[in-house]
């Protein structure tokens, strides 16, 4: 019995030293990041006819990092706060503590990560995910 118990902390502890070690870094969200902005960011060009020159983030902050499975494969839903300046052609936008929420899925092989966007299809679906890749 007390082997039991040894056997099941020790397999406690490896998956979640394995989870931690395969979990994303800073550096990842603010690439994930940058790439959800820099969609929304075309469409709203598009749309508004707006000139962005770009963006900053400054101050990424990750308060929590939820491991879960989606299409099968590891997937973090990583929330948190950051500071972002919208640059325009004559002046700067500053938007301090921005919330955020990304979903990060690493891949089957374990090299690379997506950013998952969901497209709601109707109130009551479940949302079909847009893949986009991380470099």
């Amino acid at each position: 019995m007390v082997r039991l118990i040894i056997i099941l902390m020790l397999l406690g502890l490896l998956t979640a030293c394995t989870t931690s070690v395969l979990a994303p870094t800073s550096q990842l969200v603010e690439k994930a990041i940058a790439l959800q902005l820099q969609k929304t960011q075309q469409q709203l060009k598009q749309q508004l006819d707006l000139d962005f020159k770009g963006f900053e983030i400054h101050h990424l902050a990750i308060t929590k990092k939820q491991p879960l499975t989606i299409q099968n494969l590891l997937t973090y839903r990583v929330r948190g706060t950051y500071d972002l300046i919208f640059k325009l052609p004559k002046r700067q936008l500053k938007q301090p503590h921005k919330p955020y929420e990304v979903y990060l899925q690493l891949q089957q092989e374990g090299k690379t990560w997506r950013l998952l966007l969901p497209e709601k299809e109707g109130k009551e679906t479940n949302p079909v995910w847009r893949s986009y890749l991380i470099q």
